[in-house]
């Protein structure tokens, strides 16, 4: 009994070692998106006055779509402005740039 005792579980160990550093590794990659939304919604709240400042013609709603969004605010660009979509990113990358 002894001698299959002692296989059986380190076969038990083996298997469930990768599996308790996955959910560690896991749970690590979580935390990191978690941090980076957060900083970028942050941002996203810093940048809300500046950026209907710049873009007068978008409105509360368009802003709250946008969300800290870089394609949806360049599809808010193109429509209230009528230009196109590389004058969009054109210019949210200006206004990104300018920003610290």
């Amino acid at each position: 009994m002894r001698l299959i005792a002692s296989p059986f579980v380190f076969t038990i160990l083996n298997l469930a070692m990768p599996l308790a550093v996955s959910h560690a590794q896991s749970a690590a990659t979580m935390n990191q998106r978690a941090e980076r939304s957060w900083a970028k919604y942050k941002g996203w709240m810093g940048a809300i006055s500046d950026t209907q400042e710049h873009w007068d013609k978008l409105t509360d709603d368009d802003i709250q779509e946008i969300d800290g969004r870089r394609e949806v605010l360049i599809g808010k660009l193109q429509t209230r402005y009528a230009i196109s979509q590389e004058e969009a990113a054109r210019q949210v990358g200006s206004f990104e740039a300018g920003r610290p």
